[in-house]
């Protein structure tokens, strides 16, 4: 059995006006541990299957099991890791990474030290008592990376965490994640405009097409680049020529739309 099924699921936005097919006939099954990417033309519905898979939008047509359960928007096995940090400016940083642990009643002394452990490995000691003021914008979003990571979710939801940062900063993180997230065996699912960053981080792409949204292209990533975490992946000369594919591909779909 997959770890995360995705069945036949289409999606229509209604307005007074109009309806719009926002995704058709999506089908996925993701195995646990498993890094997948999503990329596609803008408006091809990418975030709108992460929200979908997710539990925070019901589909017009279709189901999604996690573990042969129906995802529940209130599970605390999902979590998510977005463009901004979201992290509360009057909290200190300490109290921003337990803040779901708090909501969920699972704040004992061990998960608080587990969390402030996860904050140390994330090469952010002694900032606890900080603001996120103090912080520079690549330390914000790995305290939210640990926020994300201390209730101890089964499904990491990224929906383009990287793309507000600098360059070399976005690669950092993104060596840091990848490594932390198979460190811990975790499922995650991207939502991303970067076709490197897709290459570099992923086990398996969906490309979408758009109006409405399908599965146009499935991309395995080869196995030696796999094992390589993303800074690497991008030196390997197997990278370069996955790239060109995958952008051909894109070329093509943008043309269709």
């Amino acid at each position: 059995m997959s770890f995360l099924t995705v069945q036949h699921i289409h999606h229509i936005y209604f307005t007074k006006e109009s309806a719009t097919l926002a995704l058709e006939n999506i089908d996925l099954e993701i195995k646990e541990g498993e890094f997948i990417s999503f990329l596609g033309p803008s408006g091809c519905g990418k975030t709108t299957l992460l929200s979908i898979i997710a539990g925070l939008i019901s589909p017009t047509k279709g189901k999604v099991l996690m573990e042969g359960k129906p995802v529940d928007r209130f599970s605390s096995s999902i979590g998510y890791m977005l463009q901004q940090d979201y992290l509360f400016p009057w909290k200190t940083i300490e109290e921003n990474i337990l803040l779901g642990l708090k909501i969920g009643g699972k704040l004992t002394p061990e998960a608080r030290m587990r969390g402030l452990s996860l904050l140390a490995e994330m090469g952010l000691e002694n900032v606890e008592k900080s603001y996120p003021r103090q912080l520079s914008g690549g330390m914000r979003q790995r305290a939210a990376l640990v926020r994300t990571l201390a209730t101890d979710p089964k499904l990491l939801m990224l929906d383009e965490p990287f793309s507000a940062l600098d360059y070399q900063t976005k690669l950092k993180l993104e060596d840091l994640v990848w490594s932390t997230l198979k460190d811990y065996g975790k499922t995650a699912l991207l939502v991303t405009h970067d076709i490197g960053e897709a290459i570099a981080m992923s086990d398996r792409i969906f490309l979408l097409s758009s109006k409405p949204g399908r599965v146009a292209k499935t991309f395995i990533i080869p196995e030696e680049l796999k094992k390589l975490e993303p800074f690497q992946a991008r030196q390997h000369p197997s990278f370069n020529d996955l790239f060109q594919h995958i952008w051909k591909e894109l070329d093509l779909l943008d043309e269709k739309g």
